[in-house]
């Protein structure tokens, strides 16, 4: 009963914010993603003994960060009729905690491996509800590439899908690192208070629907445009909630600031944010040297990522422990 996952972590385009049920972690909305390679998470469980233990790169997790994994940890074994513990370890081939996200490979990761070790034999969709127990966004690292994770009620309907695009093969993505930790799960859960979160919800199915459009005829330009200004809406309504969050860092700015000086030259550039400072920058692989040039330029490293495919289980060579 031990099996090893990976998944690639998620680049938000239409971003959710804000969770309707926050046992299940059921979005209020809809959301769009795109998975980042070759970055990934690679996580091996093995259940047996008497105790829970989870390890995160090298680190043993407890606290807020054990209670998230043990929603997923609990949910499998109640599928699988298992009453041992289990060992999980999982390490991160990129940074944590800055906006890159982790917890969507974490989860992603884990929750394929989890289904593996306990024998479910269970489809991609139906493995991105047990990782939406940890995340969300874990869901759409799952299914992998482009995918749409689906609001609901239950986990018929609170699934995650592939959207098939040929801009798979041309997408490049520049990470641009800027290191200032983050920390999401308290602005999900005072999405509802900020006076910009109804606004959002507005105008947020829409915007889902065209992405999809966009995303079907492979509308490069289309599709980064909705996701630069889904950051910007993203980030009017986090900045407006309670506790009045604010990301960004000046370097964050310079970032933006130098890929629209390349879109006013001509360059297919646009930025994208999730909650943190680094900055995702999207462009086409025979721009990217240009524009890796242009975000390192703003004094951050970087990163160059292309499309990331689905969470899989690896084989037993490839274990953790």
């Amino acid at each position: 009963m031990k099996a090893t996952a990976t998944a690639h972590p998620i680049e938000g385009l239409v971003k959710y914010h804000g969770m309707r049920d926050p046992d299940l972690r059921l979005p209020y909305h809809d959301s769009i993603s795109v998975c980042t390679a070759p970055s990934r998470t690679i996580t091996t469980v093995e259940f047996g003994g008497d105790e829970d233990v989870y390890v995160v790169d090298g680190d043993r997790v407890d606290g807020r960060g054990a209670e998230r994994i043990d929603a997923v940890v609990d949910h499998v074994r109640d599928r699988a009729g298992i009453e041992t513990g289990v060992r999980l370890e999982s390490e991160n081939s990129f940074q944590s905690n800055v906006g890159f996200g982790s917890s969507s490979s974490g989860f992603a990761a884990a929750a394929t491996a989890l289904c593996a070790a306990a024998d479910l034999d269970l489809s991609l969709p139906e493995i991105s509800t047990v990782a939406r127990r940890g995340s969300a966004s874990a869901a759409r690292a799952v299914t992998g590439a482009f995918s749409h994770l689906r609001a609901g009620l239950n986990d018929a309907d609170c699934r995650s899908e592939r959207i098939e695009t040929d801009l798979e093969d041309d997408l490049r993505i520049v990470a641009g690192l800027v290191p200032s930790y983050k920390e999401t799960e308290q602005a999900h859960e005072e999405a509802a208070d900020s006076h910009m979160f109804q606004a959002r919800m507005a105008h947020i199915h829409g915007q889902i629907a065209e992405m999809r459009d966009a995303l079907r005829v492979a509308d490069f330009d289309r599709v980064f445009e909705l996701a630069e200004h889904d950051s910007l809406s993203l980030a009017a309504t986090t900045m407006t909630g309670p506790a009045g969050w604010v990301y960004w860092q000046p370097r964050t700015i310079a970032i933006f600031n130098a890929v629209r000086a390349l879109r006013d030259e001509g360059v297919p550039v646009f930025f994208s944010t999730d909650t943190g400072a680094s900055v995702y920058v999207n462009t086409l692989e025979e721009h990217v040297d240009r524009v890796e040039s242009a975000v390192a330029d703003c004094g951050v490293e970087t990163r160059v990522w292309e499309v990331g495919g689905p969470a899989e289980v690896r084989p037993e060579s490839d274990a953790l422990f």
